[in-house]
């Protein structure tokens, strides 16, 4: 099944490359199409994505002018090629765990009727850039959070939602992601670990007031539209954000 894993990217040169490293590890599993959007980057991030394209042409790099996360995903998603059949999303800064792909796409090869898999993401202080996987001794912390790269959506499913609403600065996957499950898509939540968030000194997401701002607004919208359309619905026990000792969301 050919899955396209849509990336922006904005200055993420120290870490774009392992990311990359760790879904070209699972081209076994999927017939891989990896686009990176950069997203005006100001270091050497679009340098470090075309070194790895030499050697993996399932790489595709597209740029534009810095215009923010939300435009940068559209960007990727009118770049998604016809036989496209599951679609995928990576923040450059995280890791996408080994086998990953191959224990989700056997739900859709025996279920045709399955629009979405929506499984775990890991938080972790400190990757293993080499190892690909959370360093030794690393606080972590599993849950099922705000995150597309948890989920894995049909191309129908995504066509069916449209594009991301670029009025939002941040928390426009939190708007997605609520938008897909109110019209009532097809979904299975695996317990298995979709992805490791590497929490570090630049995540959008610690500069409080913004996000939290933003992601109330999400919430405010998804309470209109069900407002306004009773057939909308709110499934419970999808987003996860129970908070734990010394560990912070927002």
């Amino acid at each position: 099944m050919k899955l396209s894993v849509i990336m922006p990217v904005y200055n993420r040169e120290k870490y774009v490359v392992p990311v990359l490293r760790s879904l070209l590890r699972q081209r076994d599993a999927a017939e891989l199409d990896i686009i990176v959007i950069d997203d005006g980057s100001t270091d050497g991030s679009a340098k470090a994505v075309r070194a790895m394209m030499s050697e993996a042409p399932c790489i595709r790099l597209f740029q534009q002018t810095n215009q923010g996360v939300a435009k940068a995903r559209n960007h990727g998603l009118r770049r998604l090629l016809p036989q496209t059949e599951l679609i995928s999303f990576l923040d450059s800064d995280d890791i996408s765990p080994a086998g990953r792909f191959k224990a989700d796409l056997a739900r859709f090869e025996t279920d045709p009727s399955l629009e979405l898999t929506y499984s775990l993401m890991k938080l972790v202080d400190t990757m293993d850039d080499e190892a690909l996987e959370p360093a030794a001794n690393t606080r972590s912390l599993t849950v099922r959070g705000l995150s597309l790269s948890a989920g894995i959506f049909t191309r129908r499913l995504v066509d069916r939602t449209g594009v991301f609403d670029e009025a939002f600065s941040q928390a426009e996957d939190t708007d997605y992601l609520l938008r897909i499950f109110e019209s009532g898509a097809r979904f299975v939540m695996p317990d298995t670990v979709a992805t490791y968030y590497r929490r570090h000194p630049g995540n959008m997401t610690k500069a409080r007031d913004v996000p939290l701002r933003e992601y109330l607004r999400a919430i405010h919208k998804s309470m209109r539209r069900r407002k306004a359309n009773p057939s909308l619905r709110m499934v419970e026990g999808i987003f996860d954000l129970r908070d734990s000792a010394g560990w912070r969301f927002m």
